[in-house]
């Protein structure tokens, strides 16, 4: 007896196999899963949204600096050195404080 529920379970385990993906199978076509991340429209779309960051941060550059792209095309526009002071020696040195004078006596 114990041979032939053996060789009886074999055909019960493919038949509930079979079931078993069936049901799967429908479940699946009633719920389909969510769109994976790796797509090509996925790819689209992150490159569509990095295109717009791009422009965000060029148009608000721009927008920051848009006084230095309208003055320079003002006729007599003129822009003052930054911190210099006039006499001041151009360098590396010049933000350094010049030493006081040694005293003799």
């Amino acid at each position: 007896m114990g041979d032939a529920l053996l060789a009886l379970s074999i055909p019960v385990l493919v038949f509930g196999a079979g079931i078993y993906a069936a049901a799967e199978s429908w479940w699946r076509r009633r719920h389909p899963a969510p769109p994976s991340p790796y797509t090509h429209q996925a790819a689209r779309l992150a490159e569509r949204a990095m295109l717009v960051d791009a422009e965000r941060i060029v148009d608000g550059a721009y927008v920051s600096l848009s006084a230095l792209y309208d003055g320079a095309s003002a006729p007599g526009a003129h822009f003052p050195a930054t911190d210099v002071a006039g006499g001041s020696e151009p360098g590396p040195d010049r933000d350094r404080p010049t030493p006081a004078p040694a005293q003799q006596g």
